[in-house]
């Protein structure tokens, strides 16, 4: 993929239509960039996770979990305590070694190819927050998990499995009311022929829409998307600012009177280029609501819950092999944090690799469906226009080599999408 990256100077005829020269050399560069960042921070973090394995770095941070929790009161018969010790050392850890490559690619990258709207502030401030949020739910959701496979019997995984579904699904519901407004700003669209079209849209189709938020990702970055979410009859629609055209803060100037953090993060665009008109926002709608209506939704939430019950299972059957333990440098205790570590991570490891392959090509699967769908409401043409300029304004390269494509994209690609959609869009 790298080499169709350096080689591939000059748009290629059948991109002629739908791509200029600069726009096309833009986004080879921000992808080559990308690539060879990822390259070197999955070295590293490939080099990180050998040494840490070699130099006995999990046991060592078990014996320093231990130690902790002993001056706070808490003997070794404490094991949820000293494994809830590790898990936040694990996680600081991780942070800390994580900062300086997402800083190089928030403030370099991104910075560089025009997508960063962050100050350093406002990043900082930003990986405070979510390091706090995940712990604050990362903590109680382990030990109520080590508590349940502790007293759960042999019958523990069901239990365990039970728990898992119930967090998930509470986790997905609250998400965006109560999670996703600590760092993003979320606002009603306003009335307008934008929010009926769209309530029109959801009506023909008997998606049971209750609200339509716009979130400021601006502030964050200029790459664009929409989602909904929500369960049952209470289904809401979230649209990023950098979606509408109309509502993008990329489009506008700086208005006088603003706070400094915003004037300053205005101050740093520097492509007034984005956004979809409303017919190609209702286009993108279109095929959203289609994944909804087609159960793709529902098709991944099984799927997931049945792989997550295997693992469990599985776990189970190897969580008594002390062989397993041993490998890892603990030779005298089994800690079950530990074991679903070591089971997880690394015994399934060749297993999630094939998964991740199977699921992406069910993504492609369902992609095609849901543009299928937006051609059936009409959409054909106006999504046909909005893929391009989403492409555009996220500098996609359109260009891939096949083996790297059906391995890691789960979107297929544009010229692919396109075909698909051509023959609708001419009719």
């Amino acid at each position: 993929q790298r080499r169709v990256y350096r080689t591939t100077t000059h748009v290629p005829q059948e991109l002629g239509q739908i791509m200029d020269s600069e726009t096309f050399e833009k986004s080879r560069l921000y992808q080559l960039d990308k690539s060879t960042f990822s390259f070197w921070s999955g070295l590293y973090s490939e080099v990180e996770g050998t040494m840490i394995l070699l130099c006995g770095g999990i046991p060592f941070l078990w014996k320093l979990s231990g130690q902790i929790s002993g001056r706070a009161g808490f003997g070794p018969e404490y094991e949820i305590v000293q494994s809830l010790v590790f898990l936040l050392l694990a996680t600081l850890f991780s942070a800390v070694t994580g900062l300086p490559w997402s800083l190089y690619n928030t403030f370099v990258i991104e910075e560089k190819h025009g997508f960063n709207q962050q100050t350093l502030g406002f990043f900082f401030k930003d990986a405070i927050k979510k390091f706090v949020v995940t712990q604050c739910i990362l903590l109680p959701v382990t030990s109520l998990l080590l508590y349940i496979i502790k007293i759960g019997g042999d019958y523990f995984f069901i239990y365990a499995w039970l728990f898992t579904l119930v967090v998930s699904l509470v986790l997905v519901t609250i998400y965006a009311d109560y999670i996703a407004p600590l760092f993003d700003k979320f606002i009603p669209l306003p009335e307008g022929e934008l929010k009926q079209q769209i309530e029109t849209m959801a009506k023909s189709i008997d998606f049971p829409l209750t609200k339509v938020y716009v979130v400021e990702g601006s502030k964050r970055s200029s790459h664009s998307n929409a989602y909904f979410y929500g369960f049952f009859k209470n289904k809401r629609i979230v649209l990023f600012d950098t979606l509408l055209e109309e509502y993008s803060a990329l489009n506008k100037e700086p208005a006088e009177g603003e706070d400094g953090e915003n004037e300053e993060v205005k101050s740093k665009i520097k492509n007034k280029k984005q956004g979809c008109k409303n017919e190609e926002v209702l286009a993108v709608l279109g095929h959203e609501l289609g994944h909804w209506k087609l159960g793709h939704t529902v098709k991944n939430i099984i799927i997931s819950q049945m792989n997550s019950f295997l693992c469990f299972f599985l776990f189970a059957v190897l969580i008594g092999q002390k062989e397993l333990f041993a490998a890892f440098g603990f030779y005298d205790t089994q800690p079950t944090l530990i074991g679903l570590m070591i089971i997880f991570q690394f015994i399934f490891s060749p297993y999630n690799e094939v998964l991740s392959f199977c699921l992406t090509v069910l993504s492609r699967r369902f992609e095609f469906q849901a543009d299928a769908f937006a051609k059936e409401l009409g959409k054909a043409k106006d999504l046909y226009s909005a893929l391009i300029k989403l492409n555009k304004d996220n500098l996609g390269f359109p260009v891939s080599d096949w083996i790297f494509s059906m391995w890691h994209y789960s979107h297929p690609p544009l010229l692919e999408r396109l075909q698909a959609l051509k023959d609708a869009k001419q009719e």
